[in-house]
Protein backbone atom coordinates (compact mmCIF):
# COMPACT_ATOMS: atom_id res chain seq x y z
CA UNK A 1 0.00 0.00 0.00
CA UNK A 2 3.05 2.28 0.80
CA UNK A 3 3.89 2.12 -2.79
CA UNK A 4 0.47 3.98 -3.93
CA UNK A 5 1.63 7.31 -1.84
CA UNK A 6 5.46 7.70 -1.15
CA UNK A 7 6.54 8.73 -4.18
CA UNK A 8 10.11 6.80 -5.13
CA UNK A 9 12.29 9.53 -3.94
CA UNK A 10 12.16 8.48 -0.41
CA UNK A 11 12.74 5.00 -0.65
CA UNK A 12 15.45 5.29 -2.68
CA UNK A 13 17.35 7.29 0.34
CA UNK A 14 17.42 4.60 2.07
CA UNK A 15 18.36 2.05 -0.64
CA UNK A 16 21.80 0.21 0.45
CA UNK A 17 23.09 1.74 -3.36
CA UNK A 18 22.12 4.71 -1.49
CA UNK A 19 23.70 4.53 1.17
CA UNK A 20 26.95 3.15 -0.24
CA UNK A 21 26.92 6.13 -2.84
CA UNK A 22 27.26 8.40 0.23
CA UNK A 23 30.02 6.66 1.71
CA UNK A 24 31.95 6.83 -1.33
CA UNK A 25 31.01 10.38 -1.63
CA UNK A 26 32.48 10.98 2.18
CA UNK A 27 35.69 9.31 1.51
CA UNK A 28 36.19 11.11 -1.78
CA UNK A 29 35.41 14.24 -0.87
CA UNK A 30 37.49 13.30 2.33
CA UNK A 31 40.26 12.43 -0.18
CA UNK A 32 40.55 15.72 -2.33
CA UNK A 33 40.46 17.64 0.50
CA UNK A 34 43.58 16.01 1.88
CA UNK A 35 45.24 16.24 -2.14
CA UNK A 36 44.56 20.03 -1.81
CA UNK A 37 46.39 19.82 1.70
CA UNK A 38 49.34 17.87 0.11
CA UNK A 39 48.57 15.13 2.24
CA UNK A 40 48.21 12.63 -0.83
CA UNK A 41 49.16 12.38 -3.92
CA UNK A 42 47.40 14.09 -6.39
CA UNK A 43 44.93 12.13 -8.61
CA UNK A 44 43.86 9.63 -6.45
CA UNK A 45 40.55 10.77 -6.49
CA UNK A 46 40.57 10.96 -10.14
CA UNK A 47 41.17 7.89 -10.56
CA UNK A 48 39.16 6.17 -7.87
CA UNK A 49 36.03 7.55 -9.57
CA UNK A 50 36.55 6.47 -12.84
CA UNK A 51 37.35 3.01 -11.63
CA UNK A 52 35.19 2.10 -9.42
CA UNK A 53 31.67 0.84 -9.62
CA UNK A 54 29.81 0.35 -6.76
CA UNK A 55 28.49 -3.18 -5.75
CA UNK A 56 26.34 -4.10 -3.09
CA UNK A 57 26.43 -7.61 -3.82
CA UNK A 58 29.97 -7.94 -3.65
CA UNK A 59 30.17 -5.74 -0.07
CA UNK A 60 27.86 -8.21 1.26
CA UNK A 61 29.83 -10.94 -0.09
CA UNK A 62 32.64 -9.84 1.90
CA UNK A 63 31.20 -8.91 4.52
CA UNK A 64 30.16 -12.15 5.22
CA UNK A 65 34.13 -12.34 5.96
CA UNK A 66 34.85 -9.06 7.82
CA UNK A 67 31.62 -8.83 10.12
CA UNK A 68 32.58 -4.94 9.76
CA UNK A 69 30.36 -3.54 6.90
CA UNK A 70 32.61 -0.10 6.41
CA UNK A 71 35.72 -2.70 6.31
CA UNK A 72 33.93 -4.54 3.34
CA UNK A 73 32.80 -1.37 1.79
CA UNK A 74 36.74 -0.24 1.48
CA UNK A 75 38.12 -3.51 0.59
CA UNK A 76 35.25 -3.88 -2.13
CA UNK A 77 36.70 -0.54 -3.75
CA UNK A 78 40.30 -1.68 -3.06
CA UNK A 79 39.15 -4.74 -5.55
CA UNK A 80 38.84 -2.14 -8.04
CA UNK A 81 40.61 0.75 -7.53
CA UNK A 82 43.81 -0.81 -6.90
CA UNK A 83 47.24 0.61 -5.29
CA UNK A 84 45.79 3.88 -5.15
CA UNK A 85 43.01 2.62 -2.62
CA UNK A 86 45.52 2.81 0.08
CA UNK A 87 45.08 6.29 0.51
CA UNK A 88 41.15 6.31 1.25
CA UNK A 89 40.34 6.55 4.70
CA UNK A 90 43.44 7.84 5.84
CA UNK A 91 43.22 9.22 9.06
CA UNK A 92 39.66 8.29 9.30
CA UNK A 93 37.14 5.89 11.45
CA UNK A 94 34.06 4.24 10.25
CA UNK A 95 31.46 6.66 12.06
CA UNK A 96 33.12 9.80 10.56
CA UNK A 97 32.00 8.13 7.35
CA UNK A 98 28.77 6.50 8.32
CA UNK A 99 27.56 9.62 10.42
CA UNK A 100 28.42 11.80 8.00
CA UNK A 101 27.04 9.84 5.25
CA UNK A 102 24.07 9.63 7.40
CA UNK A 103 23.89 12.97 7.48
CA UNK A 104 23.15 13.55 4.03
CA UNK A 105 20.58 10.65 3.66
CA UNK A 106 18.73 12.86 6.20
CA UNK A 107 19.05 15.85 5.26
CA UNK A 108 17.43 14.45 1.74
CA UNK A 109 14.65 12.91 3.82
CA UNK A 110 14.21 16.61 5.31
CA UNK A 111 14.22 17.90 1.90
CA UNK A 112 11.51 15.80 0.83
CA UNK A 113 9.14 15.83 3.94
CA UNK A 114 9.11 19.67 3.63
CA UNK A 115 8.07 19.53 -0.18
CA UNK A 116 4.91 17.50 1.41
CA UNK A 117 4.18 19.47 3.80
CA UNK A 118 4.18 22.73 1.70
CA UNK A 119 1.60 20.94 -0.49
CA UNK A 120 -0.40 19.66 2.41
CA UNK A 121 -0.41 23.79 3.57
CA UNK A 122 -1.09 24.65 0.21
CA UNK A 123 -4.60 22.19 0.21
CA UNK A 124 -5.53 23.12 3.55
CA UNK A 125 -5.69 26.58 2.63
CA UNK A 126 -7.21 26.02 -0.47
CA UNK A 127 -10.14 24.46 1.49
CA UNK A 128 -9.97 26.73 4.39
CA UNK A 129 -11.22 29.39 2.00
CA UNK A 130 -13.73 27.34 0.38
CA UNK A 131 -15.65 26.97 3.72
CA UNK A 132 -14.86 30.35 5.20
CA UNK A 133 -18.40 30.61 5.81
CA UNK A 134 -19.87 27.26 6.21
CA UNK A 135 -21.82 27.20 9.34
CA UNK A 136 -21.53 23.92 11.23
CA UNK A 137 -21.89 23.00 15.23
CA UNK A 138 -18.52 23.34 17.03
CA UNK A 139 -17.82 20.80 20.36
CA UNK A 140 -16.35 19.91 23.22
CA UNK A 141 -16.24 16.92 24.83
CA UNK A 142 -18.29 16.04 21.94
CA UNK A 143 -21.01 17.51 23.17
CA UNK A 144 -22.84 20.61 20.83
CA UNK A 145 -20.90 24.13 21.71
CA UNK A 146 -21.64 27.23 19.80
CA UNK A 147 -21.29 27.80 15.82
CA UNK A 148 -18.34 28.00 14.10
CA UNK A 149 -17.35 27.53 10.21
CA UNK A 150 -15.76 24.30 8.94
CA UNK A 151 -13.19 26.62 7.30
CA UNK A 152 -12.42 27.59 10.80
CA UNK A 153 -11.88 24.37 11.74
CA UNK A 154 -8.96 23.73 8.58
CA UNK A 155 -7.36 26.77 9.76
CA UNK A 156 -6.58 25.96 12.18
CA UNK A 157 -4.96 22.61 11.04
CA UNK A 158 -3.20 25.00 8.77
CA UNK A 159 -1.80 27.22 11.50
CA UNK A 160 -0.46 23.67 13.50
CA UNK A 161 0.69 22.18 10.66
CA UNK A 162 2.89 25.67 9.41
CA UNK A 163 4.30 25.17 13.30
CA UNK A 164 5.46 21.63 12.48
CA UNK A 165 6.89 23.09 9.26
CA UNK A 166 8.90 25.01 11.32
CA UNK A 167 9.87 22.53 13.68
CA UNK A 168 11.13 20.13 10.53
CA UNK A 169 13.13 23.03 9.40
CA UNK A 170 15.09 23.39 12.90
CA UNK A 171 15.74 19.54 13.36
CA UNK A 172 16.81 19.26 10.02
CA UNK A 173 19.35 21.79 10.90
CA UNK A 174 20.44 20.45 13.81
CA UNK A 175 21.29 17.00 12.15
CA UNK A 176 22.88 18.45 9.07
CA UNK A 177 26.29 17.93 10.63
CA UNK A 178 29.32 15.98 9.51
CA UNK A 179 32.37 14.82 11.08
CA UNK A 180 36.14 13.74 10.37
CA UNK A 181 36.94 14.14 13.86
CA UNK A 182 38.92 10.30 13.83
CA UNK A 183 38.41 7.48 16.47
CA UNK A 184 38.03 9.31 19.82
CA UNK A 185 37.18 12.79 18.52
CA UNK A 186 40.81 14.37 18.52
CA UNK A 187 41.80 14.61 15.46
CA UNK A 188 44.51 12.79 16.27
CA UNK A 189 45.47 12.23 13.03
CA UNK A 190 43.53 14.83 10.26
CA UNK A 191 43.62 18.32 11.17
CA UNK A 192 40.36 19.83 11.72
CA UNK A 193 40.62 21.97 8.34
CA UNK A 194 40.14 18.87 6.64
CA UNK A 195 36.78 18.51 8.13
CA UNK A 196 35.38 21.58 7.38
CA UNK A 197 36.40 21.32 3.82
CA UNK A 198 34.78 18.11 3.37
CA UNK A 199 31.84 19.31 5.43
CA UNK A 200 31.62 22.53 3.21
CA UNK A 201 31.76 20.61 -0.01
CA UNK A 202 28.66 18.13 1.43
CA UNK A 203 26.58 21.01 2.40
CA UNK A 204 26.79 20.08 6.39
CA UNK A 205 28.49 21.96 8.91
CA UNK A 206 31.02 20.27 11.48
CA UNK A 207 30.10 19.72 14.46
CA UNK A 208 31.70 21.56 17.21
CA UNK A 209 32.89 18.78 19.25
CA UNK A 210 31.98 15.02 18.79
CA UNK A 211 33.70 11.65 20.33
CA UNK A 212 33.75 8.74 17.78
CA UNK A 213 30.26 9.63 16.80
CA UNK A 214 27.90 12.20 16.19
CA UNK A 215 25.65 12.80 19.56
CA UNK A 216 22.18 11.18 19.17
CA UNK A 217 20.64 13.70 20.64
CA UNK A 218 20.66 15.48 17.19
CA UNK A 219 18.82 13.18 15.82
CA UNK A 220 16.42 11.86 18.67
CA UNK A 221 15.14 16.00 18.11
CA UNK A 222 14.56 14.42 14.74
CA UNK A 223 12.31 11.37 15.20
CA UNK A 224 10.55 14.05 17.94
CA UNK A 225 10.09 16.42 15.49
CA UNK A 226 8.57 13.64 13.43
CA UNK A 227 6.46 11.90 16.01
CA UNK A 228 4.82 15.57 16.83
CA UNK A 229 4.13 16.02 12.89
CA UNK A 230 2.64 12.27 13.12
CA UNK A 231 0.38 13.10 16.06
CA UNK A 232 -0.98 16.22 13.90
CA UNK A 233 -1.58 13.74 11.29
CA UNK A 234 -3.44 11.65 13.93
CA UNK A 235 -5.29 13.86 15.22
CA UNK A 236 -6.76 15.66 11.89
CA UNK A 237 -7.34 12.14 10.40
CA UNK A 238 -9.51 11.49 14.19
CA UNK A 239 -12.01 14.50 13.62
CA UNK A 240 -12.31 13.55 9.91
CA UNK A 241 -13.17 9.71 11.63
CA UNK A 242 -15.98 11.59 13.68
CA UNK A 243 -17.61 14.11 11.19
CA UNK A 244 -18.07 10.66 8.91
CA UNK A 245 -19.71 8.61 11.69
CA UNK A 246 -23.77 7.80 10.62
CA UNK A 247 -24.87 10.15 12.99
CA UNK A 248 -22.70 13.05 12.07
CA UNK A 249 -21.96 12.76 8.40
CA UNK A 250 -20.78 16.24 7.82
CA UNK A 251 -18.08 15.15 6.00
CA UNK A 252 -16.65 11.72 4.38
CA UNK A 253 -13.72 10.20 2.69
CA UNK A 254 -13.94 10.30 -1.18
CA UNK A 255 -15.47 6.33 -2.32
CA UNK A 256 -14.52 5.81 -5.19
CA UNK A 257 -16.09 3.81 -8.35
CA UNK A 258 -16.19 0.45 -7.51
CA UNK A 259 -14.15 0.93 -3.75
CA UNK A 260 -15.82 -1.39 -1.04
CA UNK A 261 -16.26 -1.24 2.33
CA UNK A 262 -16.75 -4.65 3.78
CA UNK A 263 -16.70 -7.73 2.73
CA UNK A 264 -20.03 -8.72 4.46
CA UNK A 265 -22.07 -5.32 4.46
CA UNK A 266 -22.55 -3.87 0.57
CA UNK A 267 -23.51 -0.33 2.23
CA UNK A 268 -20.31 0.12 4.19
CA UNK A 269 -18.07 3.29 3.63
CA UNK A 270 -15.42 3.30 6.22
CA UNK A 271 -12.98 6.55 6.63
CA UNK A 272 -10.16 4.19 6.22
CA UNK A 273 -7.34 6.08 4.95
CA UNK A 274 -7.88 8.10 8.51
CA UNK A 275 -7.96 5.13 10.16
CA UNK A 276 -4.74 3.76 8.62
CA UNK A 277 -3.46 7.08 9.67
CA UNK A 278 -3.86 6.73 12.99
CA UNK A 279 -2.44 3.53 13.40
CA UNK A 280 0.54 4.66 11.44
CA UNK A 281 0.92 7.62 14.10
CA UNK A 282 1.82 5.12 16.37
CA UNK A 283 4.83 3.70 14.65
CA UNK A 284 6.22 7.14 14.03
CA UNK A 285 6.05 7.72 17.81
CA UNK A 286 6.98 4.42 18.91
CA UNK A 287 10.54 5.25 16.66
CA UNK A 288 11.03 8.23 18.35
CA UNK A 289 11.23 6.81 21.85
CA UNK A 290 13.71 4.14 20.05
CA UNK A 291 15.47 7.19 19.09
CA UNK A 292 15.61 9.05 22.77
CA UNK A 293 17.10 5.12 24.09
CA UNK A 294 20.05 5.76 21.52
CA UNK A 295 21.13 8.99 23.54
CA UNK A 296 22.69 7.28 26.16
CA UNK A 297 26.10 5.37 24.76
CA UNK A 298 28.85 3.97 26.73
CA UNK A 299 31.78 6.65 26.88
CA UNK A 300 33.17 7.81 23.76
CA UNK A 301 31.17 5.45 21.52
CA UNK A 302 29.28 1.88 21.43
CA UNK A 303 26.65 0.46 19.03
CA UNK A 304 23.69 -0.27 20.48
CA UNK A 305 22.25 3.28 18.39
CA UNK A 306 23.41 1.37 14.75
CA UNK A 307 20.80 -1.45 14.88
CA UNK A 308 17.85 0.53 16.01
CA UNK A 309 18.92 3.57 13.35
CA UNK A 310 18.57 1.11 10.31
CA UNK A 311 14.73 0.69 11.40
CA UNK A 312 13.92 3.65 12.52
CA UNK A 313 15.51 6.44 10.01
CA UNK A 314 14.18 4.85 7.06
CA UNK A 315 11.13 3.50 8.14
CA UNK A 316 10.22 6.60 10.01
CA UNK A 317 11.06 9.26 7.05
CA UNK A 318 8.97 6.95 4.71
CA UNK A 319 6.21 7.25 6.94
CA UNK A 320 5.93 10.47 6.86
CA UNK A 321 6.25 10.73 3.46
CA UNK A 322 3.73 8.06 2.99
CA UNK A 323 1.63 9.79 5.55
CA UNK A 324 1.31 13.44 4.62
CA UNK A 325 0.61 12.23 0.67
CA UNK A 326 -2.18 10.25 1.73
CA UNK A 327 -3.34 13.16 4.18
CA UNK A 328 -2.89 15.59 1.57
CA UNK A 329 -5.37 13.79 -0.92
CA UNK A 330 -7.85 12.85 1.39
CA UNK A 331 -8.39 16.59 2.50
CA UNK A 332 -8.24 17.59 -0.88
CA UNK A 333 -10.99 15.15 -2.55
CA UNK A 334 -12.82 15.50 1.13
CA UNK A 335 -16.41 15.36 0.12
CA UNK A 336 -18.23 18.10 2.82
CA UNK A 337 -21.77 18.17 3.26
CA UNK A 338 -22.91 21.55 3.75
CA UNK A 339 -26.70 20.88 4.77
CA UNK A 340 -25.82 17.93 7.10
CA UNK A 341 -23.79 20.48 9.11
CA UNK A 342 -26.52 23.12 9.40
CA UNK A 343 -29.42 20.55 10.32
CA UNK A 344 -27.02 19.27 13.19
CA UNK A 345 -26.49 22.76 14.08
CA UNK A 346 -30.42 23.22 14.39
CA UNK A 347 -30.82 19.46 16.34
CA UNK A 348 -30.98 20.62 19.54
CA UNK A 349 -33.42 23.75 19.03
CA UNK A 350 -31.27 26.68 19.39
CA UNK A 351 -29.68 25.55 22.92
CA UNK A 352 -26.18 26.23 21.15
CA UNK A 353 -26.89 30.14 21.66
CA UNK A 354 -27.80 29.94 25.31
CA UNK A 355 -24.25 32.27 26.31
CA UNK A 356 -25.65 34.55 23.46
CA UNK A 357 -28.68 34.63 25.33
CA UNK A 358 -26.59 35.17 28.86
CA UNK A 359 -24.80 38.00 27.82
CA UNK A 360 -27.74 39.98 26.15
CA UNK A 361 -29.30 39.26 29.51
CA UNK A 362 -26.54 41.17 31.78
CA UNK A 363 -26.58 43.97 29.12
CA UNK A 364 -30.07 44.32 30.06
CA UNK A 365 -28.73 44.85 33.64
CA UNK A 366 -29.74 41.10 35.12
CA UNK A 367 -26.78 39.68 37.17
CA UNK A 368 -25.38 37.12 35.80
CA UNK A 369 -26.15 34.72 38.47
CA UNK A 370 -29.83 34.95 38.25
CA UNK A 371 -29.54 35.30 34.23
CA UNK A 372 -27.76 32.18 33.97
CA UNK A 373 -30.33 30.29 35.82
CA UNK A 374 -32.64 32.07 34.06
CA UNK A 375 -31.34 30.85 30.38
CA UNK A 376 -30.16 27.36 32.36
CA UNK A 377 -33.90 26.32 33.50
CA UNK A 378 -35.38 26.68 30.02
CA UNK A 379 -32.29 25.08 28.08
CA UNK A 380 -32.37 22.11 31.05
CA UNK A 381 -36.63 21.77 29.73
CA UNK A 382 -35.73 21.91 26.37
CA UNK A 383 -32.29 19.26 26.88
CA UNK A 384 -35.27 16.93 28.76
CA UNK A 385 -37.48 17.27 25.13
CA UNK A 386 -40.34 19.85 26.90
CA UNK A 387 -40.01 22.16 23.88
CA UNK A 388 -37.88 24.16 21.69
CA UNK A 389 -35.43 26.47 23.22
CA UNK A 390 -36.42 29.26 21.06
CA UNK A 391 -40.04 29.13 21.77
CA UNK A 392 -39.99 28.38 25.58
CA UNK A 393 -37.54 31.85 26.11
CA UNK A 394 -39.92 33.63 24.41
CA UNK A 395 -42.74 32.67 26.88
CA UNK A 396 -40.38 32.59 29.52
CA UNK A 397 -41.84 35.92 31.57
CA UNK A 398 -38.15 37.22 33.50
CA UNK A 399 -36.48 36.58 30.32
CA UNK A 400 -39.62 38.92 28.17
CA UNK A 401 -39.69 41.47 30.77
CA UNK A 402 -35.75 42.22 29.84
CA UNK A 403 -35.34 40.95 25.97
CA UNK A 404 -37.98 41.99 23.52
CA UNK A 405 -38.88 39.32 20.53
CA UNK A 406 -36.72 41.08 17.84
CA UNK A 407 -33.24 40.48 20.47
CA UNK A 408 -34.28 37.01 21.63
CA UNK A 409 -34.45 36.29 17.60
CA UNK A 410 -30.81 38.21 17.33
CA UNK A 411 -29.72 36.00 19.80
CA UNK A 412 -30.42 32.98 17.74
CA UNK A 413 -28.52 34.17 14.52
CA UNK A 414 -25.72 31.65 13.54
CA UNK A 415 -24.05 33.65 11.31
CA UNK A 416 -23.17 36.48 14.29
CA UNK A 417 -21.02 33.88 15.25
CA UNK A 418 -19.11 34.35 12.31
CA UNK A 419 -18.20 38.28 12.76
CA UNK A 420 -14.25 37.84 13.08
CA UNK A 421 -13.45 35.47 10.26
CA UNK A 422 -11.74 37.47 8.15
CA UNK A 423 -9.70 39.25 11.20
CA UNK A 424 -8.67 35.01 12.25
CA UNK A 425 -8.05 34.72 8.96
CA UNK A 426 -5.86 38.06 8.12
CA UNK A 427 -3.75 36.18 10.98
CA UNK A 428 -3.46 32.87 10.41
CA UNK A 429 -2.73 33.37 6.33
CA UNK A 430 -2.07 36.72 6.07
CA UNK A 431 -2.17 38.75 2.89
CA UNK A 432 -3.73 35.83 1.06
CA UNK A 433 -6.53 35.65 3.43
CA UNK A 434 -8.09 38.23 0.84
CA UNK A 435 -8.09 35.63 -1.95
CA UNK A 436 -11.98 34.60 -1.04
CA UNK A 437 -14.82 36.22 -1.65
CA UNK A 438 -16.20 38.44 1.11
CA UNK A 439 -20.07 38.20 0.10
CA UNK A 440 -22.24 37.00 2.60
CA UNK A 441 -24.68 34.23 2.07
CA UNK A 442 -28.48 35.34 2.88
CA UNK A 443 -29.38 34.20 6.31
CA UNK A 444 -28.68 30.63 7.34
CA UNK A 445 -31.75 29.87 9.65
CA UNK A 446 -34.11 31.36 6.70
CA UNK A 447 -32.76 29.29 3.59
CA UNK A 448 -32.71 25.94 2.95
CA UNK A 449 -29.91 23.72 3.39
CA UNK A 450 -27.37 23.70 0.15
CA UNK A 451 -27.81 20.71 -2.03
CA UNK A 452 -25.21 17.49 -0.32
CA UNK A 453 -22.01 18.20 -1.89
CA UNK A 454 -21.38 15.79 -4.67
CA UNK A 455 -18.56 14.00 -4.71
CA UNK A 456 -15.41 15.62 -5.80
CA UNK A 457 -13.34 14.24 -8.55
CA UNK A 458 -9.76 12.75 -7.05
CA UNK A 459 -7.26 15.29 -7.41
CA UNK A 460 -4.75 14.05 -10.19
CA UNK A 461 -1.81 16.40 -8.70
CA UNK A 462 0.97 15.23 -9.22
CA UNK A 463 4.09 16.13 -6.71
CA UNK A 464 7.08 17.75 -8.87
CA UNK A 465 9.70 15.32 -9.68
CA UNK A 466 12.60 15.36 -7.20
CA UNK A 467 16.37 15.79 -8.10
Amino acid sequence: MIDRYALPEMTAVWTQTRKYETWLQVELAACEAMEQAGMVPRGVVTSVRRKVKLDPKRIAEIELVTKHDVIAFLESIAEQAGEKARFLHTGLTSSDILDTGLAIQLVQAVGIILEDLDELLQVLQNRAFEHRETIMVGRSHGIHGEPISFGLKIAVWFEEFKRHRRRIIAAGDDIAVGKLSGAMGTFAHLPPRIEQTVCAALGLRPAPVSTQIIQRDRHAAFLSALALLASSIENVATEIRHLQRTEVLEAEEYFSPGQKGSSAMPHKRNPVGSENLCGLARVVRSNSLASLENVALWHERDISHSSVERIIMPDSTILMDYMLVRLTKLIDNLVVYPDRMLKNLQATGGLVYSQRLLLALVDQGVERKAAYEAVQRNAMEAWQGHGNFQELVNNDPVIRKKLRAAQIEACFEPRSYLCHVNQIYRRVFGKSSNQATTQKPEKATARKASTPAQPRKPSQRKRPRRL
